[in-house]
C-alpha cells in the first residue's frame, strides 16, 4: 500500500491505487503486453469527507471493484493512482 498522500480528495471523490495487471491466466499461459487489460480492482489510498447528508462509506485500505473506465488517472509523487467518484466503485471485497 502507498504512504501518506499529501493530497486530500473533495467531497464524494477517493483515490485508488489500480491493482497490477495479471501476468498469467489460471492455466498458466503468459499473457503479453499488448493483451492485458486495464484491471478493476484497486486500494482505496484516500477518501473525501462525503456529500452534505452523504458521508462515504469506503475508507483507506478497502480493496475495491470498479467499473473498467471508471475514474481519471493522476500521478501523485512519480505513482499512478485513479480519482473517482464513490458512486464508480461497484463494490468492497
Amino acid at each position: 500500500m502507498a504512504n501518506q498522500l499529501n493530497v486530500t480528495p473533495l467531497h464524494d471523490r477517493v483515490i485508488v491505487q489500480a491493482a497490477a495487471a495479471e501476468e498469467k491466466t489460471a492455466g498458466g499461459i503468459i499473457i503479453p503486453d499488448t493483451a492485458k487489460e486495464k484491471p478493476q480492482r484497486g486500494t482505496v489510498v484516500a477518501a473525501g469527507p462525503g456529500k452534505k447528508d452523504e458521508p462515504v462509506t469506503v475508507k483507506v485500505g478497502d480493496t475495491v471493484l470498479y467499473g473498467k473506465y471508471a475514474g481519471t488517472e493522476i500521478q501523485i509523487e512519480g505513482a499512478d493512482y485513479l480519482i473517482m467518484r464513490e458512486s464508480d466503485i461497484l463494490a468492497i471485497i
